[in-house]
């Protein structure tokens, strides 16, 4: 009766080797749970409670921090392994300040060094030209060069952080100032690009978009991202596998290009004249900036978290600023230029396709859960369910459309998880169901007993043979042919039923083992294959003739007033020695007692049917009677020695006609 462990059956599964359709597989389930809250409501509340845990624990992951952060990991690792496109091509480059530069120079470096860098750049021809450097307070003592060059060159862009108050240049004008703030994420990483913020002042621009607008003299950029021109899409508080992030102004993902492969020279080079060399600039966007690790000046990207080495791969504030620039000219360019490498930007789904995909996760979750019948096929469909989900997120990624995975992945997993708990559940309850069952029909001590003892008590999975003394109680419904003319068999086996809802609880409440049911009676021993005493045996089933004698009285009076045919019965009890064991085959055995014992049970209940006085008559043998205690105050009626069917030896028969407080037929002489 245990459930095999790859093995939970259930009977919505359909036919074994039946292949279910796809839809039938996510709506059975869905179904049957259904149909049975309707049915059995709190039967199914219970089975469904694994579910209700399940989703509970969705709705804590998805309010947990652990959600975005699990698919920002996942983000981080497939941009990591994902080839990026090379900025090599590309008309922007890099005047890096490195460690070098600033043990020649020191630090700060002096304006006139930079006025001298940004003169070689403009006369090399670059379009335009910022300094990634603050500078609202002069170094050195040429400080004004550098401000009346910003104030009079259209070509030259000046820096402010708007997150910390500090000023562009002094001079510049506000059409050519930019803030540089960079976005980062919760872990500090740098994956989203603010690329305008709408309703701000005319210095208040970002400088990417700054840098493009001087470098192609095309002022309308802004109107045009504002107005949907460029189509580039924008993020939203819950794109992607964010969660609530705040995506306030215009913002994308920030599609990174191969680190490190701008074309870059040192500061220490472009003022020594050995780089950049003629027309390498030409046409360029130079930004200036510190790559020196101990400015500090460096950031975590994608990049960073799964990078080899002792220590993390940062990336320079210019070269990031940098990116934004190639990634804004892209757009501009449109879709040519945006396909150089595949594609431009990356698209993060919007919130409303996350959630569906989470409900239907979920729903597949329950279906693969449900709808197999071995545990180990719907194993290996959740892994293989799992394992698309993981690699189609994984494609997607790769060419850059981003999705929410952690929820997915943990809603059909956890559905799964619960559906495999549920029927596990359901197999478990099967199991005490199957084992009440037999407890109604035989006795719930004894099949407890039986199965707690099972290694003892079988031999090659049979109960051997022994002899063992027992009372057997025999009954029969008097008249059973003549209502069932009357009833059709639906209505006559509930009525059947009726009188043996009480029988049998008579029996096994006192120990008795109901062993069959024969048709309209049954066979109960009391004594197999547990036993106290004979003589507790042979009480035990005239207290359970009694308990059905006083049970038929109060039934057969309540379907008389519900106009049912009436329900009288008669019983046979007799003691003796039996052989109790195993019997039938493999495919079906039951545990048999057979013998002389059982035999004169059978007839002293067949007994002379039409005499009978009473409506539960009880035949009991002189070999019972004398088991039982002399004291017990029993009203009995002699029917003296008589020879049973089947039988040469004649039995010393007695009626027992109740317990002496209760009323006794005025016809029935009693000893």
């Amino acid at each position: 009766m245990a459930a095999n462990s790859s093995e939970l059956s259930d009977s919505e599964n359909g036919r074994p080797g039946q292949i279910p359709s796809p839809m039938a597989f996510v709506l059975r389930p869905l179904r049957s749970l259904v149909q049975g809250l309707r049915r059995k409501p709190r039967a199914h509340l219970k089975a469904a409670l694994p579910y209700g845990l399940a989703a509970g624990a969705l709705m804590a992951l998805h309010a947990s921090p652990i959600n975005q952060t699990l698919n920002l990991l996942f983000y981080d690792l497939i941009t990591g392994l994902r080839p990026a496109a090379s900025a090599r091509d590309l008309p922007i480059s890099l005047i890096s300040i490195d460690e070098q530069d600033i043990a020649r120079f020191g630090w700060p470096i002096n304006d006139a060094l930079l006025c001298n860098a940004i003169d070689r750049l403009l006369a090399g021809g670059a379009k335009a030209v910022t300094l990634d450097l603050y500078r609202d307070k002069g170094v050195g003592d040429q400080q004004q060069c550098l401000r009346n060059r910003f104030q009079r060159d259209p070509r030259l862009v000046s820096i402010f952080n708007a997150a910390e108050g500090i000023g562009a240049i002094p001079l510049t004008p506000p059409q050519r100032q930019a803030f540089n703030d960079l976005v980062t994420d919760d872990d500090g990483v740098v994956r989203r690009d603010l690329v305008h913020v709408s309703g701000q002042n005319s210095a208040t621009v970002a400088l990417p978009l700054r840098l493009v607008q001087v470098a192609t003299n095309d002022p309308s950029l802004p109107r045009r991202l504002e107005s949907g021109a460029l189509a580039i899409p924008w993020l939203e508080s819950e794109s992607g596998g964010y969660q609530g992030v705040d995506a306030a102004g215009f913002q994308q993902m920030l599609r990174y290009l191969q680190p490190g492969s701008f074309q870059r020279w040192s500061l220490r080079d472009l003022l020594a004249g050995t780089g950049p060399g003629p027309d390498q600039v030409r046409g360029d966007i130079v930004l200036i900036g510190s790559t020196a690790p101990s400015l500090r000046d460096l950031f975590p990207t994608p990049f960073s978290r799964f990078s080899q080495g002792s220590t993390p791969m940062l990336m320079p504030g210019v070269e990031i600023h940098a990116q934004r620039v190639a990634s804004l000219l892209d757009h501009r360019r449109g879709p040519s230029g945006a396909n150089r490498d595949g594609t431009a930007a990356i698209t993060a789904a919007p919130g409303w396709v996350d959630h569906a995909l989470d409900l239907l996760a979920a729903a597949v979750g329950i279906a693969l859960g449900e709808g197999f019948r071995s545990l180990r096929r719907s194993v290996l469909a959740v892994g293989a369910a799992l394992s698309v989900l993981l690699g189609t997120a994984v494609l997607l990624l790769v060419q850059h459309v981003w999705i929410g995975i952690s929820m997915p992945v943990a809603s059909l997993g956890l559905m799964a998880v619960a559906g495999w708990v549920r029927r596990g559940g359901s197999s478990q309850e099967q199991r005490q169901q199957i084992e009440r069952l037999l407890g109604q029909t035989t006795s719930p001590a004894v099949a407890e007993a039986l199965w707690a003892q099972r290694d003892q008590l079988l031999s090659d999975g049979r109960f051997e043979g022994r002899q063992l003394p027992v009372t057997v109680l025999f009954s029969d419904t008097r008249n059973f042919t003549t209502v069932s003319e009357q009833l059709s068999p639906r209505l006559l086996l509930d009525w059947l039923n009726r009188g043996m809802a009480h029988f049998v609880p008579a029996i096994t409440r006192r120990g008795g083992m109901v062993n069959k049911f024969t048709g309209d009676g049954l066979m109960a021993v009391f004594g197999a294959p547990l036993s106290s005493s004979v003589e507790a045996d042979a009480q035990a089933a005239i207290e359970a003739a009694l308990a059905i004698q006083a049970a038929v009285v109060e039934l057969d009076d309540q379907l008389a007033l519900e106009g049912q045919p009436r329900m009288h019965l008669r019983i046979g009890i007799h003691s003796g020695q039996v052989l109790a064991g195993s019997m039938g085959s493999s495919e079906r055995l039951e545990y048999a007692v057979i013998g002389d014992t059982v035999n004169c049970a059978s007839r002293l209940e067949s007994l002379d049917k039409e005499r009978q006085t009473n409506r539960c008559r009880v035949l009991v043998s002189s070999t019972t009677r004398e088991l039982l205690p002399a004291d017990l105050p029993l009203h009995w009626l002699s029917w003296g020695s008589m020879t049973v069917k089947g039988r040469q030896d004649p039995l010393l028969i007695w009626e027992l006609l109740g317990r002496r407080e209760e009323s006794i037929p005025k016809n029935a002489s009693t000893d």
